[in-house]
């Protein structure tokens, strides 16, 4: 995210330590709700954390790329799953100036990439090698695209790393954005049930990755050269010829809030996501019909023994 449960190293560490001061409790401490359903879990679950020290929580709906603002202001107070792979350029200024704060890494195991259900290997032989979808661009061309193929990329207001690996390689595609999370996983549904030809940006942990068999695009790695040197990877003339740089998943926060609520700043440092909790849940919710609050809430239920320490140290 590395392990919600936090380690029993972790969990001792914690029950030891010295419980912080509760801070401005008649306030609400307001997070960030973004467009994707693993965000909205990450979220909840700090939220609920939060409740149980004592805290009240709003839950504010929030544009990814351009919340840092109201963070900066003091509007919105956390945001608890940011992607460094699409972060905006706003984030660094923020942080630079001194108005947003990072609290470390959630610890979630993150892959993204150019990927493609498995049934189309068959439809473009040579496949996960990036080279493939040179010659087989054509089967993935839609009337919006002909005569190259389409790309599915992420939202527009998420970023277009997507595009930017199209440009890198030189490959024969016309990167489409998608409306939402939701109209990536109807492409990634349509695709499995007719077994027809789909390209796309995506990311791991979903719970679509397993439920369509989800397979990544083998590409060289990510590494800074890439993204500076044209001369370095497979093509002479572009940078981005590569993955996306390593992924780190982290959170921060309105550059007051460990002052106006210290045990607060505690929990949510220590906070952690797993993977291996996260991915069931969007499960639950996109698949099942589970409302964020349902899923999350028995999650705190059966689990305490993975969160409440963190809780409990801060404010006992």
């Amino acid at each position: 995210m590395k392990n919600l449960s936090f380690g029993l190293a972790f969990a001792l560490t914690a029950s030891t330590a010295l419980a912080s001061d509760m801070g401005a409790v008649d306030e609400p401490i307001r997070l960030a709700m973004n467009e994707w359903t693993g965000q909205n879990v990450t979220t909840h679950v700090a939220g609920a954390m939060l409740e149980e020290a004592g805290y009240t929580v709003e839950y504010v709906t929030a544009g990814y790329m351009n919340m840092y603002q109201a963070m900066a202001d003091g509007e919105l107070h956390a945001a608890l799953e940011i992607w460094s792979s699409n972060v905006s350029d706003d984030y660094a200024k923020k942080i630079e100036e001194g108005t947003v704060t990072e609290i470390g890494d959630l610890g979630l195991a993150a892959t993204e990439g150019l990927a493609y259900p498995a049934h189309v290997e068959e439809l473009c032989p040579g496949l996960p090698a990036w080279e493939a979808l040179k010659e087989c661009a054509v089967q993935f061309a839609t009337a919006e695209t002909i005569p190259a193929g389409r790309l599915v990329d992420y939202p527009a207001d998420w970023g277009t790393p997507g595009a930017d690996r199209l440009t890198g390689f030189d490959l024969p595609f016309k990167a489409v954005p998608a409306g939402s999370e939701g109209a990536l996983i109807a492409e990634l549904r349509a695709s499995a049930e007719k077994k027809s030809p789909l390209l796309i940006t995506f990311w791991q942990p979903h719970w679509a990755m397993s439920a369509y068999d989800v397979r990544f695009v083998d590409v060289p790695v990510g590494e800074a050269a890439c993204f500076e040197d044209a001369s370095w990877g497979p093509n002479p003339d572009a940078i981005n010829d590569c993955g996306f740089a390593p992924t780190r998943v982290f959170k921060a926060t309105w550059s007051g809030f460990a002052d106006k609520w210290p045990a607060a700043a505690e929990i949510l440092t220590g906070f952690q996501m797993d993977v291996a909790d996260q991915q069931p849940l969007m499960g639950q919710i996109d698949v099942d019909g589970a409302s964020v609050e349902e899923a999350v809430g028995a999650w705190m239920e059966a689990n305490e023994g993975k969160w409440k320490p963190v809780v409990d140290a801060a404010v006992n």
